[in-house]
């Protein structure tokens, strides 16, 4: 196996352009795994996580880009407004890992139950794909994520990071697994309140091939926060028969198997779980100020 260690992105970009094969490794949270059980050796990897320009936060007209070294423990230090992304962060393995770990990671793996994939996915963000020569293009989440670990990303390209605009409103990430830490999820939710929008996001993760948005379960939410006047003033409420559909509708978008982490039954009855609690907490949170 080759190892390629390039010391600028320029530098990365090239080698992958003359390597389209590479495997490119940062936290090496997931390639390490598969390379320790023998699911995959590929002939060349190569080190991106001294790449500088990777590890960039910054602000672009409104929206937030994060570049894809920024590993997760930086997230829950530096952007602690970002409620979701946070307790998702929080969520990833041992402090080791989160040390080491990236969201950039996470979308080149393209696994379903990635943690951060949830939250972006209701945060409609983009991912920013470069090329030699300083070339980009950006792709919505939904079309970046096309299968089980499978993803648009073509050969010579790089994960630049991601980019979304946070909705102003409350949000939350939930989790389920076999234990309380060192876990790949069994299911996972992002549910965020989009205030101007007036509407309710929710993504599901380790349900379906892919993340998935409950489209149904969104729209029914927005109406019925609107018939109830809760819109307009926070205090107002709403029925538990309406957080109840709500949790079965959010379960009609999940796809789930049977695997050795937990069966679709009991995916579908979690998924439903965390769709009501994410729910009333964002609706408390609205009427808490």
């Amino acid at each position: 196996m080759d190892v390629l260690l390039p010391r600028t992105l320029e530098e990365a970009l090239e080698l992958a352009a003359a390597n389209p094969e590479v495997v490119p490794i940062a936290g090496g949270t997931d390639v390490m795994v598969e390379l320790n059980m023998d699911l995959g050796r590929p002939e060349t990897l190569m080190d991106v996580s001294r790449l500088s320009d990777l590890g960039e936060l910054r602000r672009e007209n409104g929206h937030l880009f994060l570049g894809a070294g920024v590993t997760y423990t930086r997230i829950m230090r530096e952007l602690p407004g970002h409620t979701a992304l946070v307790q998702a962060s929080r969520s990833v393995g041992s402090p080791q890992i989160r040390n080491r770990g990236t969201v950039g990671g996470n979308l080149g793996t393209g696994s379903p139950a990635g943690d951060a994939l949830p939250v972006l996915a209701a945060w409609d963000a983009e991912v920013v794909l470069g090329r030699v020569g300083g070339s980009t293009r950006s792709v919505p989440w939904r079309e970046f994520l096309t299968g089980v670990k499978q993803t648009a990303r073509q050969p010579g390209e790089l994960i630049l990071g991601a980019r979304w605009s946070v909705p102003r409103g409350p949000g939350s990430f939930s989790k389920i697994g076999t234990r309380n830490a060192m876990v790949i999820a069994v299911a996972n939710l992002c549910l965020q309140v989009d205030e101007d929008g007036r509407s309710i996001r929710v993504a599901l993760g380790s349900v379906a091939p892919t993340v998935v948005r409950a489209e149904a379960a969104e729209a029914f939410a927005a109406q019925a926060l609107q018939d109830a006047g809760v819109w307009d003033d926070p205090r107002m409420h709403i029925g538990p028969d309406v957080i109840e559909r709500f949790g079965e509708l959010v379960v009609e978008a999940a796809d789930p198997i049977d695997d050795v982490r937990g069966t679709s039954v009991y995916r579908r009855h979690a998924v439903a779980v965390m769709a009501r609690r994410a729910l009333g907490w964002a609706l408390a949170g609205r009427a808490a100020g």
